[in-house]
């Protein structure tokens, strides 16, 4: 079905939605979208915004950003305008909105000339509350003229992270959004994000010339699990772990070349998973059906490049896992929280390993931007670094970097296993020792292998090219194995304690630090790195527990996911889109017997319920 905008020839078995008719923002929540109450700082945005005042609003995803604007888009008189980066996602909240009654259109790329005009119609006649444009289309000579002809009621500039330089998604037409405030300096605007530290959001500030108030919330996701696991064979892993603990759901997978996104997409497909791949390199044709499946189906992993994700709105995503590590916290904050939207317990998985490091590394100093960038962008890869390796709680350290404190979660790998520490410093006085003497014999430094080897006493052509059977470290480290000294090695570049110089062959140099440890003057701890050494894990904690459906709820569950499949395909929007999983839940849970109580169900609201109700009623009697 051609998108037109989500207007009334697309379903011409509904009327076209009206204007609400509620007057306060408690009635336009529990009537329009069904909930009981706001969460968190939404109340206080609401009011913030709808008085006119600008906000700069940081909630983690799935922590209800979109209420924040969308309420006062329709208690203030006009017509908002919602700046989002991405088809996919406004095509995705304009059908949500559509479903919830509401007069919602969008201008994209996906409309035809008539299909534009048909919409640009609408937003001059004062028949739309809400309209979603990307930046390009905003500043373009048209979409000026066209916000020059309406009444604005506000402006809501989603996933604003990206105005920054510095940032992990930064698209630079965001930059010139500062246009708002010059053309219309008594509209109120909104900038939202899930993940900004505190530098970010100054500079979003500065270049949207925003004097706004802040309403930054906890950074916690506590539904999600975050586990590390040391790479040794990462597809293999993954493969385990998705067979293991995810399968039948929906997930994503990161990896950074686009040829591994193929090979693992292929991978998983082999072994029965329904996977599919997504990167720049492909069709946009492909991109745009991979992805639409993606939404609209249950149970399909996308396996991806961070060129995926930003935006989407899915809330069922079971898991995010990463085969390779993000360059910087904010990277992987955003992407694993893709992951347990709906408040259900997900997983954030993660395989990181040496070569990760140095991959980083070399992209860093590969890489054309100045020096100042290359040294942040530098200190954000050791922040994620200090996350890999960490042996306390990984939630207490992810929150620390957006400045928030918390306590030891129970809902981490570390917290549920704590890693057993054992003291390597003499094994780092081998290993920093065969670096210097290799360097010392021949004149050249060496890459990690050929130490591990010398360290190991393995007569290679190349350690006997080079003479370095003739070293005094020569065979005094056979009392580890190759993974362990990968291990060490690993965190004593973590702990800047060892340089790999990602410029040269990935070759090895002494620090500073490195000299505290050979003299002696200073001792190591590190992770014992012995995968037999696992032990049973502790039942998930706090909100990550979920109460199980009983075997007659769980039926109905099915038939419930079932019926949103078919309504879904009929109304061709996603499954989600009719109801979420969490609504879907609560009502194999209670069994609602009439329309009354199934009104009291978080997530229906008077059309859902007027479209839906009879229907479900119905569907819960032939249970």
């Amino acid at each position: 079905m051609a998108l037109v905008g989500y207007g009334v020839a697309d379903f011409p078995d509904r009327p076209a939605p009206m204007r609400h008719e509620y007057a306060d923002a408690d009635q336009l929540l529990r009537h329009v979208w069904g909930y009981p109450e706001f969460r968190g700082q939404q109340r206080a945005v609401v009011e913030h915004v709808v008085g006119g005042g600008d906000a700069l609003v940081l909630m983690p995803t799935g922590g209800g950003k979109s209420l924040c604007y969308q309420i006062p888009a329709l208690l203030r008189d006009g017509l908002a305008i919602v700046v989002s980066p991405l088809i996919a996602l406004m095509q995705d909240q304009v059908a949500a909105l559509r479903e919830l009654g509401l007069r919602a259109a969008f201008l994209n790329s996906t409309l035809d000339a008539d299909s534009a005009r048909q919409v640009q119609a609408q937003a001059r006649r004062g028949e739309l509350d809400l309209l979603y444009m990307a930046p390009e289309r905003l500043l373009s000579d048209s979409g000026l003229r066209l916000l020059e002809q309406c009444r604005i009621a506000l402006f809501a500039i989603d996933e604003a992270h990206c105005v920054s330089q510095w940032g992990h998604d930064f698209r630079p037409e965001y930059g010139q959004l500062s246009l708002l405030r010059e053309r219309w300096p008594a509209v109120p605007r909104v900038a939202l994000t899930a993940t900004a530290d505190v530098p970010t959001r100054d500079e979003i500030a500065q270049r949207l010339l925003l004097q706004p108030r802040a309403f930054v919330s906890s950074f916690d996701r506590p539904n999600i699990r975050y586990r590390i696991v040391e790479k040794r064979d990462a597809r293999s892993q993954l493969l385990q772990f998705i067979r293991d603990e995810h399968a039948g759901d929906c997930g994503v997978v990161y990896a950074l070349s686009r040829s591994s996104v193929e090979d693992i997409a292929r991978q998983l497909a082999a072994h029965g998973i329904d996977s599919l791949p997504y990167h720049a390199g492909m069709p946009a044709a492909t991109r745009a059906a991979h992805l639409r499946r993606f939404l609209d189906d249950d149970g399909v992993v996308m396996v991806a490049t961070i060129a995926f994700g930003m935006g989407i709105d899915k809330p069922d995503v079971r898991f995010v896992a990463h085969v390779d590590m993000p360059r910087s916290i904010e990277g992987y904050f955003q992407e694993t929280g893709r992951a347990g939207r709906d408040g259900a317990p997900a997983q954030a998985w993660m395989a990181y390993g040496l070569a990760d490091v140095v991959q980083q590394r070399r992209l860093i100093e590969l890489s054309e931007a100045d020096e100042s960038y290359k040294r942040l962008a530098g200190s954000k890869l050791d922040a994620m670094l200090a996350l890999a390796e960490a042996a306390d709680c990984r939630r207490v350290r992810l929150l620390a970097y957006f400045g928030e404190a918390a306590e030891p979660c129970g809902n981490c790998d570390n917290c549920m296993q704590p890693p057993e520490m054992v003291d390597a410093t003499e094994a780092a006085q081998k290993l920093l020792s065969t670096v210097y003497r290799c360097r010392q014999a021949s004149g050249f430094s060496f890459a990690a292998t050929h130490v591990i080897d010398v360290l190991r006493g393995k007569t290679t052509d190349k350690v006997l090219r080079f003479g370095h059977e003739r070293v005094s470290t020569f065979g005094i480290g056979t009392d580890l194995g190759e993974q362990d000294w990968r291990s060490l090695l690993r965190q004593l570049a973590a702990q800047h304690l060892i340089e790999v110089d990602a410029a040269h062959f990935n070759v090895l140099h002494l620090t500073d630090g490195s000299r505290d440890i050979l003299r002696g003057t200073r001792r190591i701890a590190v992770k014992r790195s012995d995968p037999r050494s696992a032990r049973r894990r502790r039942a998930p904690a706090g909100a990550a527990a979920a109460t199980p459906l009983d075997a007659d709820a769980q039926a109905l569950f099915e038939d419930l996911r079932n019926w949103r499949g078919e309504t879904a395909r009929a109304h061709a929007v996603p499954a989600y889109v009719v109801f979420p999983d969490a609504t879907l839940l609560a009502i194999a849970r209670a069994r609602p017997g009439d329309l009354d109580t199934l009104r009291g169900i978080s997530g229906v609201g008077d059309k859902k319920l007027e479209r839906y109700g009879q229907a479900l009623l119905d569907l819960i009697a032939r249970a």
